[in-house]
């Protein structure tokens, strides 16, 4: 079996999507659409802008989906189960029929802007600690004063920390005393999957509990308990508590294994989930589509 699973933050790059535009009558439709929705031009911002024109919040992630969802529905093909990484989940949706195109990106804009504006107040940020165990990492952030904790489970020996920066600066000595190869400082604007993104969960939420929600037509497998979900009340409760829950990819790649997929494929920019997956799984099929 196969199954879609989209990028998150980061996969951003200066040109995304423009051949895209180029090649594909509906992937054109739909980044018009998008100008037209956001009140701005984000698919020149895309196009002709900047690494750090992309790189702010409120652009990337619209940005990201876009690419994403312009893609899948180019590519036409139906998966067995889908999942995304952080931001990526709201492509997962789409692709799965929960989501409509315009909802998704409404809600995508939303989000981003309240991640912004929570990123503003709070200075606070994330780090990458490599070859550490899960269980070393999260006794870590327990023992560190101030808020930090661990965000991202991307691979074995993979995990990102995110919280305010003191404690984080703390918390990287502590992990590389415990045997960390390295603890690197990530160029990002806040505290994404943190406790400190509640002012931005409790007004998203408002906007996801507004938004039409539709049975999915194959299983999502969610970021905030790595388990697949066809129930909508589930589905939308998972989407409020990710903003500050961890994302747990690896345990998403492993589950989805288990339960019989064979063939990953990642769709939108970048390759980083392609990376992401091997590392859990070196036997398993996975293969990056960024372009038709």
């Amino acid at each position: 079996m196969k199954a879609f699973v989209f990028p998150g933050q980061g996969a951003q790059f200066p040109g995304m999507g423009s051949d895209l535009y180029a090649s594909s009558k509906e992937a054109r439709e739909l980044f018009n659409r998008a100008d037209e929705i956001l009140g701005f031009g984000l698919s020149e911002i895309m196009f002709h802008g900047s690494a750090e024109d992309l790189k702010e919040t409120k652009v990337t992630q619209p940005a990201i989906f876009l690419h994403s969802i312009a893609l899948f529905k180019a590519l036409k093909k139906e998966p067995a189960a889908v999942a995304g990484h952080s931001l990526g989940e709201f492509s997962a949706l789409v692709a799965a029929g929960v989501l409509s195109f315009e909802d998704g990106l409404i809600l995508v804009s939303k989000r981003a802007l309240a991640m912004q504006k929570v990123c503003e107040a709070v200075p606070s940020s994330m780090a990458a600690i490599l070859a550490l165990d899960e269980k070393t990492v999260e006794e870590v952030c327990d023992l560190v004063e101030g808020t930090v904790v661990a965000a991202n489970y991307n691979c074995p020996g993979q995990i990102v920390i995110s919280g305010e920066k003191e404690a984080l600066s703390k918390a990287c000595a502590l992990l590389k005393e415990r045997g960390a190869r390295r603890a690197l400082p990530l160029s990002v604007s806040g505290a994404f999957h943190s406790p400190l993104m509640e002012p931005a969960k409790e007004e998203l939420s408002k906007a996801i509990y507004s938004a039409k929600f539709s049975t999915p037509f194959c299983p999502v497998y969610q970021n905030v308990d790595a388990m697949p979900h066809t129930d909508i009340s589930q589905l939308r409760e998972n989407l409020v508590l990710q903003l500050t829950s961890p994302v747990r990819w690896t345990h998403i790649v492993l589950k989805m294994i288990q339960d019989g997929i064979t063939s990953f494929t990642e769709v939108g920019p970048g390759s980083v989930l392609q990376g992401l997956i091997r590392k859990t799984n070196p036997q398993v099929e996975v293969v990056s589509i960024n372009t038709l």
